[in-house]
């Protein structure tokens, strides 16, 4: 195996093992049945490795360690009975037919955010693959799943795995998710995985009983550090570059959505993301395909998507919250906690031309300058939404934007977003308005982390009390099942409208229809008193607008009716709206109604 650690059957009926504990004495490897002691061999690194031919996949095992204590194998590819339990020696191999598909680049992508096990009514892998035609149909061609590594439970967002390397049992385990990567490749969909490497979950974490995976040199929000430069950081390094090879490599992912980097802290002359973005390039050197690797970052660095002749870590693109506060906070009017620091049009339009609003600009939240200046990055670098999961699932209620705005609003934000010159990011069920939560959901078995989790999300809602109402708790299957779609849009006109409205803007956007507002001229012009928005780029004799009208009161602006085509306007009857292009247009004037937009090209 190419892996450094884990278990692996090999064709020739080999079993190889390797895990890194470089403290211990003595690592045997232990099976559940029938019982065995089998001796492990300790190499320089501190690696403990053994070949055996007499196990075979499906042998429940488990390290002990200097003849104490017995853990799962931290690399483990499959924990069948939870996180505590035995791993399982997995044959990985499968009949893939994908060997035709090379990969998207990112500025090709439209990416559709979503949780595997609310997703669908069995919430599994394979569910999902009957879901692709929506996908196809809604313009959609590019799906990024949650972390999906082994956690306490069934129900959870994702983010407290305690296995890198396994993928979730409840939602089909190793079998259903390469299903579903070939499926979509099959369906000309591409792909991506959200993984997190800034920590690891709290149930079921044995990763510090085998070496120093951990640091006190630096803390985050989740305890001591991952540790990236400390002593023995090599090998941790390895463990996590290996994880994210795996998952490109062997499971055929076309990229990956990397978890809060700003937390991956690392001082080292060869940050541990620019490691990995470099391992990422040779894997595409060997395979011909290509791959995508995208943060999550709060510190709106331009360092992380830079070349690495330049400083850079050459990551091909990161999310922007400042688009989604900027938006959002326009459309709600919400101010607390760190929406405090935006609200005004000028910072809309501001986040419409270049993405960073705090690009070397004082924080008030933050109390500190944030940011650096995007200027001269392709704007493809961006990845952009109006909703995601954290922006939904960490309200106190779980709200989407369709509960929170008008049917109209719902509309202006998706036509923002997607007339943007920016990576687009759907979350799932915001194409057709849904209205149920999207909730923090747990299931964890130690009674004293879930009073212990409990007790922090309440606390985390001390800035923002978006809502009032009973707090969801995120123990109670109630909590999870709520947050499931509602997959009977079609028979509701309102949400199948924002469908069709959805698909029009995207299958547009698709044909270049917007793609004058991704060049460098592009004109962006705010009023905060009418709170409008305006964009405007021009090539040749062709000029292309978009007004933007967030008040509550329609607008008229001047224009020249000979030459003027109206290429989409929300309030269109075709989306639900009560409006036609005859109606929009007249006596030299555009009218745009409250909380819509309207482009065209003259």
């Amino acid at each position: 195996m190419s892996r450094k650690v884990g278990a692996a059957y090999t064709k020739n009926g080999t079993s190889r093992f390797s895990v890194w504990s470089p403290f211990a004495e003595k690592v045997e490897l232990i099976t559940k049945q029938p019982p065995r002691n089998l001796p492990l061999e300790k190499d320089p690194e501190g690696y403990w490795k053994g070949e055996f031919k007499e196990l075979t996949p499906g042998t429940l095992y488990k390290f002990k360690l200097d003849e104490e204590d017995e853990f799962p194998d931290p690399a483990s590819l499959a924990q069948p009975e939870g996180v505590h339990s035995w791993s399982k020696l997995e044959d990985t191999s499968f009949e893939w037919e994908d060997f035709d598909w090379k990969g998207r680049d990112l500025d090709e992508m439209v990416i559709y955010e979503l949780h595997v096990g609310t997703f669908t009514p069995q919430g599994t892998f394979e569910a999902i693959i009957e879901r692709l035609d929506h996908f196809k149909e809604l313009g959609v061609n590019t799906i990024e799943l949650m972390p999906i590594s082994q956690f306490p439970g069934s129900r959870n967002w994702g983010y407290d795995g305690v296995y890198p390397f396994a993928s979730q049992d409840s939602y089909g385990g190793i079998e259903g998710l390469k299903k579903l990567v070939n499926a979509c490749h099959q369906n000309d969909i591409a792909i991506i995985l959200d993984v997190v490497y800034n920590h690891l979950g709290p149930e079921g974490n044995y990763l510090s009983q085998y070496g120093p995976y951990f640091t006190d040199k630096y803390h985050t929000p989740w305890g001591s550090a991952v540790n990236f430069d400390d002593e023995y950081s090599d090998q941790v390094r390895r463990h996590f570059i290996d994880s994210a090879l795996m998952w490109l490599e062997e499971f055929h992912f076309d990229g990956l959505r990397l978890d809060a980097i700003h937390e991956i802290i690392d001082r080292g002359a060869r940050h541990f993301l620019q490691q990995l973005s470099e391992e990422t390039d040779a894997l595409e050197q060997k395979t011909g395909k290509r791959y995508v690797l995208i943060a999550e970052s709060d510190l709106n660095d331009t360092r992380l998507v830079k070349d690495y002749q330049i400083g850079g870590y050459g990551l091909e693109g990161q999310w922007v919250d400042d688009f989604h506060h900027s938006l959002h906070t326009v459309l709600t009017s919400e101010d607390a906690g760190y929406y405090k620091d935006y609200g005004k049009m000028e910072y809309l339009a501001k986040a419409f031309r270049q993405a960073f609003v705090y690009d070397g600009k004082y924080s008030e939240f933050r109390k500190r300058t944030v940011g650096n200046s995007p200027e001269g990055l392709d704007p493809h670098k961006f990845v952009v939404s109006i909703q995601n999961h954290d922006q939904v699932g960490n309200r106190l209620l779980g709200e989407r934007i369709a509960s929170l705005v008008s049917f109209e609003k719902t509309k202006l934000a998706a036509g923002v977003m997607l007339a943007s010159p920016f990576v687009p990011m759907l979350f799932m069920g915001e194409e057709f308005g849904e209205t149920n939560p999207f909730r923090y959901f747990v299931s964890h078995g130690d009674k004293e982390l879930v009073k212990a989790v409990q007790e922090g999300r309440k606390r985390e809602f001390e800035y923002f009390n978006h809502a009032e109402g009973d707090f969801p708790d995120p123990q109670a299957e109630k909590t999870f099942e709520e947050s499931k779609l509602n997959w009977n849009f079609r028979k509701d006109p309102s949400k199948n409208a924002i469908f069709e409205f959805y698909k029009e803007m995207l299958r547009l956007r698709k044909d270049g229809a917007f793609d004058l507002f991704r060049t460098s001229e592009v004109k962006v012009k705010s009023d905060e008193a009418k709170k409008v928005l305006e964009v405007s780029a021009a090539e040749g004799n062709e000029t292309l607008y978009g007004h933007f009208n967030f008040s509550d009161k329609e607008i008229f602006n001047p224009v020249s009716v000979e030459g003027a085509a109206i290429i989409i306007a929300s309030s269109d009857k075709k989306y639900g709206g009560k409006e036609t292009a005859e109606t929009l247009i007249q006596d030299g004037s555009l009218k745009i109604p409250a909380g819509s937009f309207v482009i065209y090209r003259t």
